[in-house]
């Protein structure tokens, strides 16, 4: 296999001391609001419909403040290896595990908003060297989308989700493979869908929890299961539960300032969605471990991205381009309690050869921190599907 370029350099994460005494003083003085009116409430979904509750909220930053270990999870990317490269004058920071498997296939893994590398930190080494010699094996590559983590912050508009696929062809040639594979979800999801479609020469297949069909599609001919999916996705994005998306589209600067200057505003931002997007009853920790969910939050606390980040919605957001179609094999897994859910009917009028369709019983937004082992599975069954469509 061809050797990575001389423009990719090796990096290690490593916050000052100084950075994490100052997060935990900003935590201790927190200035903290009174508890929600529904303050109270049994436990269940409205709990939360004012928002985070208070006490749980207080209960996160304490343990934030004084049993969190940054720097455990900084150790964890640098057995992984981490990596930076300049595509387009603007610096790119990526995971990269070889895979020790001499018949392993490149895949590239996008994550989206609010998440980070950090949903993938407990799925790379599995993927690249299985337990089970039966299993497919990857190459596997895990970029910081740009304006997130250790990827440097776009200093003019244009970075959007059509730049960011033609830049990660460009980073994935860079290290020596011409073909690879995709998989992506949220916004990752919606870059995988255009890798897929704008460089078929170079994307074998791609493996997707994300798809959008083309506008102006009727629900003729869906089931009553999936009338109720295109029901629920549209009123997610036109009501209020899409406020969060509108404000990070029209007015990232604005809700940037107290994502940058305030950690629990931050925190605060960040867990709501997870609560909301993930398969739970009262609370995002019921299947995610609240060490990945503050691993996610302190990146963005430390790399100062929580209005760069924002900005990706700025960029992309609706801008889907309709016509666009995918040719390649792939394989789409809608989990229930994700936020956007399309039908197949609708789903194989964009993507044209879906080799494999999954509907798992369990898992929401957040899949490889959800339910990381079944992830692996669907992931693998997946990306074999597609591999054997392209023999």
């Amino acid at each position: 296999m061809p050797s990575p370029t001389g423009d990719v350099q090796a990096f290690q994460a490593h916050a000052t001391d100084a950075d994490l005494d100052d997060l935990r003083a900003r935590l201790a003085a927190a200035r903290l609001p009174e508890p929600e009116t529904v303050h109270g409430a049994a436990p269940g979904s409205r709990r939360w419909e004012q928002g985070v509750p208070l006490a749980d909220l207080v209960d996160v930053v304490n343990y934030w403040r004084t049993g969190y270990d940054w720097r455990s999870f900084e150790e964890r990317l640098d057995r992984i290896g981490q990596f930076r490269t300049a595509i387009d004058d603007l610096g790119i920071h990526f995971l990269h595990r070889r895979s020790a498997r001499a018949d392993a296939t490149p895949v590239i893994l996008t994550h989206g908003w609010p998440g980070s590398i950090a949903e993938f930190v407990d799925v790379v080494d599995e993927l690249a060297d299985p337990k089970d010699a039966d299993a497919p094996a990857f190459h596997v590559v895990v970029p910081s989308l740009p304006g997130f983590g250790y990827s440097d912050k776009p200093a003019t508009t244009g970075w959007g989700t059509e730049k960011i696929a033609a830049a990660w062809v460009e980073l994935m040639g860079r290290l020596g493979y011409g073909t690879f594979l995709a998989h992506g979800g949220d916004w990752g999801g919606n870059i995988t869908t255009v890798l897929g479609g704008r460089f078929p020469a170079h994307v074998l297949g791609i493996h997707t929890t994300f798809a959008e069909g083309p506008p102006g599609l009727t629900t003729d001919g869906l089931t009553a299961a999936e009338r109720t999916w295109a029901e629920e996705t549209r009123a997610f994005y036109e009501g209020p539960r899409g406020a969060y998306a509108k404000q990070q589209a029209t007015r990232p600067q604005t809700i940037g300032y107290s994502l940058v200057d305030s950690p629990v505003g931050l925190l605060a931002w960040i867990l709501d969605k997870f609560a909301e997007w993930s398969d739970t009853v009262d609370s995002p920790f019921e299947t995610i471990s609240i060490d990945r969910v503050l691993d996610d939050v302190t990146l963005y606390w430390l790399t100062r991205t929580g209005a760069s980040a924002a900005r990706i919605y700025y960029e992309s957001h609706n801008s889907l381009d309709p016509e666009l179609r995918v040719d390649v094999p792939s394989a789409i897994t809608m989990y229930p309690r994700d936020i956007e859910k399309c039908p197949r009917l609708w789903a194989q009028e964009r993507y044209r050869r879906i080799v494999r369709w999954g509907s798992p019983e369990n898992g929401g937004h957040f899949p490889s921190l959800e339910v990381p082992e079944y992830f692996v599975k669907d992931l693998r069954e997946g990306l074999a599907a597609v591999l054997a469509a392209t023999r």
